[in-house]
């Protein structure tokens, strides 16, 4: 199973560690490189102090513009200016290089004594109002001032001479579009004239619209009107047509306007046509023909005799019906007081059976002329829809007619307008290019040039600015790229794994000793409870998880305190009553004789190679429940003896103590650590604050990790007193001289 804790993030440069966490670290990053934001802000300085005196004197001449006052002129109202982006399109042709060339040659050709040099023009807007503010600097005071003089005159010729460039281009342009205006104007006009010649619009224009539509409407009505005539013939009895008849008579076919059948006379003699039944014309043999087909009989014009008899014939019909009811009435009046033989009645009864047989052949003569009636209503119809359908192509063609008329009409008024308007505005154009007025005038003439106030003070206020910049730049990478573990915060989010313990930084009182280990009455308060803390820790760990008796503790490179914090460790226990065993495994390089001032041999080398017993070769210190086993003689693979021996030996050992604390090598210098670690039931590995760097460490955790090493925790050695996590120790009121 891989023993690899999920690390959290990282690097020490992580942020989840607050700023408070990470200002020790910028402290020591400060004091171990203060000197390279000292070098960087003088060498600023210096390049800023260098600059300043060798930059020549300049001088400034300035001056304004506004926007000057116009005359409101009707006749000038076509010259304008786009005003939503004015004021920035004039600060960029003062600044141009086409102002500066022509004021460049201007200057040399009516100032020759002058000598050019580089002006540096700035325009700007001053804010809230309508004025130009100008400045020109340069190293020659008379040619500053002559150069922003020139410029305000030489942006007034320029503008000038835009209003003119556009006045002649807008004018050519409106006079190429008149010409072809009125080019077509003429040829509208002659297409109207054609047009009115050859369609005999002058009839159109009198009758003030379409007649044949008129006309058509009519016809559409006589129409209707002729259909019902031959429903109410087909539906109503004989006597109810008679009595109809008798009250009113057909209503003469409508003639077409005498003007339309002129006007179709002078155009096309040959197709002229007049409706049938009108009383100006004969009905053509077509016409006849059709009322044939239609009735079945011989068509035959209506004459007034014809009229007359039909009119008689009907009120001799309508009479006769009349007799008959009065005899009917005097029968019945006789009979109330005759008998039905009485002569008189019998008389009554022969003259009322004649006048019934006479009405029976007027019933059948009117039933007859009903007939020949309706079939003239039908052939009537039949003419009415064939004119309705000629008329219909004649009222679509003269509406075409109108419409084309009316176009051309309307074309050639639209076309004389706009020939009238161009030629107007090209008029008003001319005038306007004589009263035209300037937009912007000269407000303030240019000043003689003065000296530039110096800008000493605040180069070098910003030659310090970009110094310190820099420097700081510096620390802010050293800092990225220096990875040394400089607080409790950065080791927990680099490794992951938990911190047991924090040993104080404490310094020999020379360079030729070494801090001494604990002892019985120690007054470092702050040492002895920071060991104390550790020692607890290990003892809570080992009851919660199981009890590790057998420990080595280990560092990732050679320098970061693993043998003292061992030795001390192994000291506390002992103070803490627990039987402590301190085994020296670091056979190539072991001192922990020295710190307890023993001899190193025979020691664990011999042990493993069999040479002699491990408890012949356990010596006693002076701290009680503590002894040591020396590393002994270093042998030629020491790795090779902690892999194949450490586990017996440990049996051998058991039960002799209750700890057994192994000084190894570091992991990154030997192999012996990591041969040594798997045997064991758990690692402590010590960590320098301020000195191991994070990458290592961590490379040296994979290694174990490898090897499926049980790591218990961290001892984070070597830490200021001066940091956040040491706060708590900081109260020495609380210790006495018999701690222990």
């Amino acid at each position: 199973m891989d023993m690899r804790p999920t690390l959290t993030n990282g690097g020490p440069s992580s942020s989840s560690g607050n700023f408070s966490d990470q200002l020790p670290r910028y402290k020591r990053l400060i004091a171990a490189y203060w000197w390279i934001p000292l070098i960087t802000i003088g060498l600023s300085l210096w390049i800023g102090w260098m600059a300043v005196k060798r930059e020549p004197r300049s001088y400034v001449s300035v001056g304004k513009m506004t926007l000057s006052v116009k005359l409101a002129i009707p006749n000038a109202a076509y010259y304008t200016e786009e005003m939503n982006s004015f004021f920035g399109t004039q600060v960029e042709l003062m600044e141009s290089d086409t102002i500066r060339g022509r004021v460049y040659a201007r200057l040399k050709e009516e100032s020759p004594p002058l000598h050019p040099v580089p002006v540096n023009m700035q325009v700007s807007v001053s804010p809230r109002a309508s004025i130009f503010n100008l400045r020109a600097e340069g190293l020659d005071p008379d040619y500053v001032h002559e150069y922003l003089k020139t410029t305000m005159d030489e942006y007034i010729k320029l503008k000038r001479e835009l209003l003119e460039n556009a006045s002649s281009a807008t004018k050519a342009s409106l006079e190429k579009e008149r010409d072809r205006m009125l080019k077509k104007f003429e040829e509208s006009k002659t297409a109207l004239f054609n047009y009115q010649s050859s369609n005999s619009v002058v009839f159109l224009q009198k009758s003030g619209g379409n007649d044949a539509a008129d006309y058509l409407a009519t016809l559409n009505q006589d129409l209707a009107r002729h259909k019902s005539e031959l429903q109410l013939l087909k539906t109503l009895t004989l006597d109810q047509n008679l009595e109809r008849q008798q009250q009113a008579a057909f209503s003469p076919t409508p003639e077409p306007p005498k003007h339309i059948i002129s006007r179709q006379n002078q155009s096309d003699p040959s197709s002229a046509t007049v409706p049938p039944g009108s009383p100006s014309t004969q009905p053509t043999s077509e016409e006849k023909q059709a009322a044939n087909n239609a009735t079945g009989h011989e068509y035959r014009m209506p004459s007034a005799t014809a009229t007359g008899a039909s009119d008689a014939f009907q009120a001799a019909y309508l009479q006769a019906k009349q007799q008959i009811v009065l005899l009917k009435a005097q029968r019945d009046q006789l009979s109330q007081y005759m008998r039905p033989k009485h002569p008189d009645i019998i008389a009554l009864d022969e003259e009322i059976a004649q006048q019934e047989r006479l009405l029976k052949i007027f019933q059948e003569q009117s039933k007859e002329q009903l007939e020949n009636h309706q079939h003239v209503v039908e052939a009537e119809i039949a003419g009415l829809e064939a004119q309705i359908k000629e008329w219909e192509l004649k009222a679509v063609e003269e509406s075409k007619k109108l419409s084309a008329y009316q176009a051309l009409k309307e074309d050639v008024n639209r076309l004389q307008t706009i020939s009238d308007q161009l030629q107007g505005t090209l008029q008003t154009l001319d005038v306007d290019k004589g009263v035209g007025q300037e937009t912007v005038a000269v407000f303030e003439a240019a000043t003689p040039g003065n000296p530039v106030p110096g800008k000493k003070p605040l180069h070098m206020a910003e030659a310090g600015a970009i110094g310190l910049f820099l420097g700081l730049g510096i620390l802010f990478l050293l800092n990225k790229t220096n990875d040394r573990l400089g607080s409790l915060v950065e080791l927990e989010n680099l490794l992951g794994e938990p911190v047991l313990g924090q040993i104080p930084l404490l310094r020999a009182p020379d360079k030729k000793s070494v801090v001494p280990l604990l002892q019985m009455e120690d007054d470092r308060h702050m040492m002895v409870e920071s060991y104390s803390n550790l020692r607890s820790a290990l003892l809570f760990k080992d009851a919660m998880e199981g009890h590790s008796r057998s420990i080595v503790v280990t560092s990732a490179v050679p320098g970061d305190g693993k043998s003292t914090v061992c030795a001390n460790l192994a000291i506390s226990l002992a103070h803490g009553g627990a039987r402590v065993l301190l085994v020296d495994a670091d056979l190539r390089r072991g001192q922990m004789h020295k710190r307890f001032s023993v001899p190193d041999y025979p020691g664990l080398s011999e042990v493993l190679t069999k040479e002699c017993l491990w408890s012949e070769a356990v010596v006693h210190t002076s701290t009680p429940n503590l002894d040591l086993l020396p590393c002994g003689k270093p042998p030629r693979r020491p790795g090779s003896l902690l892999v194949s021996g450490t586990k017996t030996l440990l049996k051998q050992m058991e039960g002799h103590y209750d700890y057994y604390l192994f000084d190894s090598a570091p992991v990154m210098a030997a192999d012996d650590a990591s041969s040594l670690a798997p045997q064991v039931d758990g690692v402590l590995m010590v960590v320098r604050a301020g000195s191991t760097f994070g990458r290592i460490a961590k490379s040296a955790l994979d290694l174990l990790y490898l090897r499926k090493v049980n790591v218990i925790g961290l001892v984070f050695n070597a830490v200021s007193p001066n940091a956040k996590s040491y706060d708590c120790y900081h109260y020495k009121e609380y210790y006495t001289k018999n701690i222990t």
